[in-house]
């Protein structure tokens, strides 16, 4: 691998590695930060009949997980893409 192969590669870790600590920031705030901080604030309100605070922390930050992988997934298709190892 030649330097200038390595300084691609380099780039495209760091940049993978920004949108794992991004989509893993979202997740902790929808799972412990709606589910169990400001579960008070937020159980004012309902959906489906349950309070949200409970809603987020039974059902809620599943949901968000999977689309987080659907985001990260479309992320590295393009990331993949900008740095030519699509295939």
């Amino acid at each position: 691998m030649n330097k200038k192969e390595k300084i691609k590669a380099k780039a495209y870790w760091h940049q993978n590695i920004k949108y794992v600590l991004i989509l893993l920031t979202v997740w902790f705030l929808v799972s412990y930060g709606a589910g169990i901080l400001f579960k008070d604030e937020l159980n004012q309100f309902k959906i489906a009949g349950f309070k949200l605070g409970f809603w987020f922390a039974q059902q809620g930050s599943m949901y968000v997980f999977v689309i987080l992988i659907f985001v990260y997934v479309r992320l590295m298709n393009a990331l993949d893409k900008k740095y030519g190892y699509d295939e």
